[in-house]
């Protein structure tokens, strides 16, 4: 798990300066979970004034220069306090999946980000300051996770446990278990355990599973560890870490080689700098000379190892240099010069540039990232665009959800450089992707963008946006404008350059294809809103939304005209807080409707045939992309199709416990998944009798929903009131009388019923006795005559009494 003596080691260190400086400086840990502890309430009246109280004492863990997630987060509960307060009770609700979580509190907050955030561009709500509020929440169970502390503990102590950008999960995972065992170490030390409790006091929080006190030996082993008994040059970290006086000093007094995000004190010239390198160098690692008000990029290893060397004169081997300047733009670079080159004849270029700004950074900002894309800037000027190839055979873009992160290798497994090196170290974190997956699919099917530049080992992609429709690599190859586009030239290989104007020209083509929603500000949609409108009692409603979120898959059946589909709309309306058409898709199934309509399938172009998406296939791709919002899928007539042909394989994966789970299609063998936030709402009539009963696989996945006629309900009887109307009043009264004989009728039953929805719409101005009688006569006797086809006595005689109410 990781070296025993190196921790002993530092927990010798640690106790000697815990009395004499360390714990006056650290103890604000413990008294933050006391403070936490006392003033936490998921249920108070004022929820943001709580929450500042709470977070009163973490000023220091959730609040730096350039990091805000203390201040985002309480100016959110301002704004939206029941909002904040759902997320955590979500993020507390020790049921769930901790990881799960954790994405969903990043979710919600970059929505609160969208709707109250000002034109802030940061939340500020990763990783580091969620697992802070898990810590606070339950000292006794969690850490706080930090990326660059504990991967330089794990480094230090030298553990099994290895630490990527972008792979945040794994990260996470791996983090705990080495805190969990760091924690198992330090209850074994009862000399430490001893002096710690003897500082305590009761402002603290007494950390009886000492998580508190692991923390705080994982934030001195990243900071201190050079006082540790480590015999190895003197290291500090740049990256995501504070800059110590010392390592200022170190700046001011221009002895400083920066080695991707470490510092390490040098000599003066150019060979006792070489000289200086430790085993820690790795092949990909850049290295810089920090000039007076200058950081000078000299270049990149390319070797794997930079290693002493005791029979060479110098004492220092290093079999070869990387250029780094080949590709950027050299009118800013006032002079080239040859470096150290020990053992080859390799050139170096040293930048002497506009680096000053560079400068301010290393110092001013300490969660600066020291990596070769941060040192010359993400700005539009400088964005980077590519194509980016997914073999199938080896990994798709439709395994990873929204957010997910890919890594590619600059190496093969040969250890050989990929097809087109250059373009792999070229790419910098916040560069546009093309996602490109090849055969047999040959089409974009997303866009991500460099979530990581690369490690000296690999890239990483995130997945930005999944495109509903697909763009084919026929249509691209055919448009004159892409001919000398660097994949057409040579396809050969994984990860291609993109010229601005073809980017462009290729994102014209896909938003065609694939709009973006408009940015409209949609009515909110409330409770109030939809038993006003649906006529359906509360108690009801209450019972549908809950067997629809519980499902995730409903059919409302009823007898005609009791508003099914209206009701279903309303019922999306709500579930949303929004009246949001863009997600919401509507079909309707009939005898002739296939697989292929509703997912995939082959259809004539020209004279050919081509494999084309579904209305269920591209709405599934569309929900793919708001993960955080729900989304509805409504089925008139579901019984009407056939629905085991038409589901095919759906019928799986339209399952609760199968959403997100993935299987793989029978026309295009790719991995494809129901999302999460998908609803499936279906209608059907209960009194055709033409139709056979519903598939019993399929109605193993849905919940069925009886919707009644709602003359009795608050909604229709304010509405019957407000028409202030005599000759209406009596003939509901007469259609109320007649379903309860419907009712009582063996051969009918309520599924036969006259709906609500026939009376529905009308005003004092408009609800006329001649649109009345109409009902009546072109709706509901033919429905009678239809019922009660072989008793003309019973049509006539309710023919009768409802003529009679116009009397």
């Amino acid at each position: 798990m990781f070296n025993q003596s190196r921790l002993q080691t530092v927990l010798a260190q640690y106790k000697k300066d815990f009395l004499e400086k360390h714990w006056e400086e650290e103890k604000y840990k413990w008294e933050a979970v006391k403070t936490f502890q006392d003033n936490w309430d998921i249920q108070a009246k004022n929820f943001s004034d709580m929450l500042g109280r709470s977070l009163a004492k973490a000023g220091n863990l959730l609040t730096s220069m350039n990091n805000f997630p203390a201040g985002m987060i309480i100016g959110f509960a301002k704004a939206a306090p029941e909002e904040v307060r759902s997320m955590y009770m979500d993020l507390f609700d020790e049921s769930k999946d901790v990881y799960k979580r954790i994405g969903n509190f990043k979710k919600q907050a970059d929505r609160l980000l969208e709707k109250f955030g000002n034109g802030a561009k940061q939340r500020y709500q990763y990783e580091n300051a969620i697992t802070t509020y898990l810590w606070l929440r339950y000292p006794d169970k969690y850490y706080i996770y930090k990326y660059n502390e504990v991967k330089s503990v794990s480094d230090k102590l030298k553990s099994s446990y290895s630490f990527k950008k972008g792979a945040y999960n794994e990260n996470l995972r791996s983090f705990f278990d080495l805190y969990n065992g760091i924690c198992a170490e330090l209850k074994q030390d009862m000399e430490l355990v001893n002096l710690f409790k003897s500082q305590i006091t009761e402002s603290c929080y007494p950390d009886p599973e000492l998580k508190t006190l692991t923390v705080d030996i994982g934030f001195y082993i990243s900071q201190n560890y050079a006082k540790c008994g480590d015999h190895t040059p003197s290291i500090w970290k740049i990256s995501h870490g504070a800059i110590s006086e010392q390592n200022r000093s170190l700046f001011e007094s221009r002895k400083v080689v920066v080695v991707h995000g470490q510092t390490a004190p040098k000599g003066t010239s150019g060979e006792s700098q070489g000289q200086q390198f430790t085993d820690e160098i790795r092949k990909g690692d850049y290295f810089y000379l920090c000039n007076g008000n200058s950081i000078n990029l000299l270049g990149r290893f390319t070797s794997d190892t930079a290693v002493p060397n005791p029979e060479q004169s110098n004492g220092w081997v290093e079999r070869s240099y990387e250029k780094i300047a080949d590709s950027r733009d050299t009118s800013a670079y006032k002079g080239v010069q040859k470096w150290w080159t020990p053992n080859d004849n390799s050139t170096c270029i040293r930048v002497g540039t506009k680096e000053e700004k560079l400068f301010e950074k290393l110092i001013l900002k300490p969660y600066f990232d020291m990596s070769l894309n941060d040192l010359y800037g993400n700005n539009n000027e400088d964005q980077g665009y590519w194509w980016l190839n997914a073999n199938p055979k080896i990994w798709s873009f439709s395994d990873l959800q929204i957010g997910g992160v890919q890594n590619y290798t600059l190496y093969n497994e040969n250890g050989h450089k990929r097809r087109i090196f250059q373009n792999f170290m070229d790419a910098r974190t916040g560069d546009f992707v093309i996602g490109y997956e090849s055969n047999p699919v040959k089409q974009i099917v997303a866009l991500a963008k460099v979530s990581a530049s690369n490690d000296g080992q690999k890239i990483y992609f995130e997945k930005t946006e999944s495109l509903a429709n697909p763009i084919d690599y026929q249509e691209l190859k055919a448009c004159p404008e892409l001919q000398k586009m660097e994949f057409f030239q040579n396809p050969n290989g994984s990860f291609f350059k993109l010229t601005k104007e073809e980017y462009d020209f290729i994102m014209d083509i896909i938003r065609d294809e694939n709009p973006l929603p408009p940015e409209v500000q949609n009515s909110p949609y409330t409770k109030k809103n939809f038993l006003s409108e649906v006529y359906m009692n509360e108690e009801k409603y209450d019972r549908l939304a809950g067997v629809l979120c519980n499902k995730m898959n409903v059919i409302l059946q009823g007898a005609p005209g009791v508003g099914k589909t209206f009701a279903a709309k309303r019922l999306a309306y709500l579930l949303m807080g929004e009246k949001d058409d863009s997600r919401i898709e509507f079909v309707q199934f009939h005898q002739n409707y296939t697989y292929e309509d509703f997912l995939m399938g082959y259809k004539p172009v020209g004279d050919s045939f081509e494999l084309k998406h579904g209305v269920f296939y591209r709405f599934c791709k569309k929900a793919e992309n708001q993960p955080d919002k729900k989304y509805f899928f409504i089925i008139d007539e579901i019984n009407r199709g056939n629905l085991s042909k038409i589901f095919g394989e759906l019928l799986m994966l339209i399952e609760k416990d199968y959403r997100g789970k993935k299987a793989t299609l029978a026309y295009n063998g790719m991995p494809f998944s129901v999302p999460e936030n998908l609803y499936i709402i279906g209608m059907m009539n209960t009194a055709d009798r033409s139709l056979a009963m519903i598939d019993y696989a399929l109605r193993r996945r849905f919940s069925f929903f009886e919707i009644d006629p709602g003359f009795g309900s608050e909604g229709f009887r304010a509405y019957q009131k407000s028409l202030e109307n005599e000759t209406f009043d009596e003939l509901i009264s007469k259609i109320v009388e007649l379903n309860e004989e419907i009712i009582r009728d063996k051969s009918l039953g309520k599924g036969f019923c006259i709906g609500h929805s026939y009376f529905c719409g009308r005003t004092k101005e408009n609800c006329t006795k001649e649109w009345m009688q109409s009902v009546v006569d072109y709706d509901i006797l033919p429905m009678l005559s239809e019922y009660w086809f072989d008793d003309d006595s019973k049509v006539q005689r309710w023919e009768n009494i409802l003529h009679g109410v116009f009397q």
